[in-house]
């Protein structure tokens, strides 16, 4: 958020890490999810 961050980009196994997330970021970031390095990789040059 400090770099004006809007899209976080994280691996799918990562997603029960983020229920900690406070609200308020879930109200300002989306998050794109990624299954391998090659979808990553896709997602990461699709903006």
């Amino acid at each position: 958020m400090e770099k004006q961050a809007k899209v976080l980009l994280m691996p799918v196994s990562a997603r029960r890490g983020l229920n900690d997330l406070p609200d308020e970021l879930w109200t300002k970031i989306s998050i794109e999810f990624y299954k391998d390095p090659e979808d990553a990789v896709f997602k990461g040059l699709e903006e």
